[in-house]
């Protein structure tokens, strides 16, 4: 017996060694500066990450740790957003400006140390301070640990390919008349993949992406949509893609050939190259407007895939076939997508849902107006949550007034329930009660005590415009149980919950003029916002404080800030 347990003990030390040899120390230097591009027959000054559009990808395995050095070399204060990593206990490197940190101020430096732990696939990282994250931006590509694999046959090779959206000016600016007016700025010129509008854009038959691809290969393609305000649909001309994972969570293959993609959203699919040899086909996106009346840019970016191989050099074909997308407006589709992505079951890093519930919330989200002030342009579009415009602190990140016992940052007072029931739904509904219209100018955050767990209905209002709201929810993945359309009915709705397989992400769009019903368990402390990923919402108030409370052990306590973090 004893010598059992020596082996035992022996096997249980080499497991812990070998996981601690296989964890590595990941460090980058991230240079943000100006940089002088042509795009759209036009020079304009864009500000970048190392010189590059998008920015560098950063490669790990799960377990390893990161440190990013950035440095900012831009005009611009700036922050950077770890887009979709838990962060436990490391929630001083989340990124937001003036929610877990003050903003980098140009020609200072700050360095992000976290670690990546129980996740693997892809997120990203970009700029969350203004709109500098059109340009600020770039993947983060976690693979297993060193002896562990994909739960789907390897591919050959892995394809970052990130949507983004270009704007002929200066997005800062941009951004500042957006806010002064509290009108939505104006629609971007352009779509991109990986930096590039493609060849039906103006001046840009020559940039445009390209990949080579061998028949009877298999590729990941990592897809990210870095655009600002723009749901995405994606189709390869010719070709059926099978989804394995999204925002790095492993899901049940799912064979499709469109993907739709909201704004801060990731998928990884698997193409198989099936198609002849010199054969080349048009990789497609454009947008899925869920508002149809409200204007958008109803253009389409592309790239291209070549098939090339066999004995001497590959005569590529002059015809390149163009895939059908789906019409702007198709919301059948786009909810077809988003609600048939399930887990994958006992796969790595599965994470069941919990049952027993501590918190429900029912949340309303949406456009409306800002009560006006004297001397103001009027009418300004204001956003809300429960009917609180969340407003960002001016002087103070609300996580150090947590961490320090600052009052009057923020206030604690963040409601369970919108304060006034009405159709949330009825597009005629403010000719009835006008005063829904006005939200209260407010920094409220909702306390959680650590390990509880939370239910909430993201539901969407029609006040201005019935749209569907990506919304994000940093250092937490959430299940999302249910979706669905019209004004969430807990009588009728809690029969459709799934709890065996849920999705389990970071970023939901929530169906137009619908609801979803997500439930997380707040174990990580700190202080971390929701809110819609279309960038001018958050500015006009589309978001909200979770507070989790330390829990009972040094190792559930908030640590105290690095000594480098930003001033204010």
């Amino acid at each position: 017996m004893e010598s059992v347990r020596v082996s035992l003990a022996c096997a249980l030390l080499l497991f812990a060694i070998s996981s601690i040899a296989s964890a590595a120390i990941v460090e980058h230097t991230f240079n943000v500066q100006n940089l002088t591009v042509s795009r759209l027959c036009k020079r304009q000054v864009i500000t970048v990450v190392n010189g590059s559009l998008p920015g560098p990808t950063v490669r790990v395995r799960e377990g390893d740790s990161l440190v990013i050095h950035v440095l900012n070399n831009s005009p611009h204060n700036i922050t950077i957003h770890w887009h979709g990593i838990f962060h436990r206990l490391t929630v001083w490197a989340d990124g937001p400006s003036m929610i877990t940190q003050c903003p980098i101020q140009p020609g200072h430096s700050y360095a992000y140390r976290f670690n990546i732990t129980g996740q693997e696939g892809t997120l990203w990282w970009h700029a969350h301070a203004s709109f500098l994250r059109a340009t600020v931006y770039g993947a983060i590509v976690i693979r297993p640990k060193s002896g562990h694999s994909y739960p789907f046959p390897k591919p050959h090779k892995e394809v970052p390919i990130l949507f983004g959206e270009w704007w002929n000016t200066d997005v800062v600016a941009l951004e500042e008349t957006a806010i002064a007016t509290g009108v939505p700025p104006n629609n971007s010129d352009a779509y991109t993949i990986n930096g590039l509008p493609g060849n039906l854009y103006p001046c840009s038959k020559d940039r445009m992406f390209s990949l080579d691809v061998v028949k009877g290969n298999t590729y990941l393609l990592r897809l990210i949509n870095a655009a600002m305000n723009m749901q995405m649909f994606f189709k390869i001309a010719n070709h059926r893609l099978t989804v394995v994972a999204a925002d790095a969570v492993y899901t049940k293959p799912y064979v499709t050939d469109v993907i739709v993609i909201a704004p801060g959203q990731t998928v990884d699919a698997l193409l198989h190259a099936d198609q002849s040899i010199g054969s080349s086909y048009y990789m497609a996106a454009h947008p899925y407007a869920s508002a149809p009346a409200v204007p958008f840019p109803n253009t389409t970016t592309r790239g291209v895939i070549h098939y090339v191989g066999g004995a001497s050099k590959t005569r590529r074909s002059k015809r390149v076939l163009m895939p059908k997308l789906p019409s702007f407006f198709d919301t059948p589709t786009a909810h077809r997508f988003y609600s048939n992505l399930t887990s994958l079951v006992n796969g790595p890093h599965y994470v069941p849902v919990p049952r027993h519930v501590d918190e429900e919330m029912l949340v309303t989200i949406g456009l409306g107006l800002e009560a006006c002030a004297d001397n103001t342009t009027c009418p300004k579009f204001s956003a809300s949550m429960n009917n609180h415009s969340f407003v960002l602190p001016k002087k103070l990140s609300i996580l150090e007034a947590v961490f320090n016992g600052v009052d009057g940052v923020f206030t604690a007072d963040f409601p369970d329930q919108p304060p006034v029931k009405f159709d949330y739904t009825d597009p005629n509904i403010t000719q009835k009660n006008p005063g829904l219209l006005f939200a209260q100018k407010s920094t409220s955050a909702k306390i959680l005590k650590f390990n509880s767990t939370v239910d909430l209905v993201l539901q969407n209002h029609a006040l201005i415009a019935a749209e569907s709201h990506p919304m994000h929810l940093h250092g937490f993945n959430f299940h999302v149980l249910a979706q669905g359309f019209g004004n969430y009915d807990p009588t009728r709705d809690r029969s459709k919950y799934n709890f065996y397989n849920p999705q389990f992400r970071n970023t939901l769009a929530v169906p137009v003029g619908g609801w979803a019903v997500i439930r997380f368990t707040a174990d990580n402390p700190g202080a971390w916002i929701m809110h819609c990923h279309i960038d001018v919402h958050l500015p006009f108030g589309l978001g909200m404080i979770f507070v989790v409370k330390n829990g009972p052990t040094k190792a559930t306590t908030l640590p105290p800030p690095p000594s480098d973090l930003p001033k204010c």
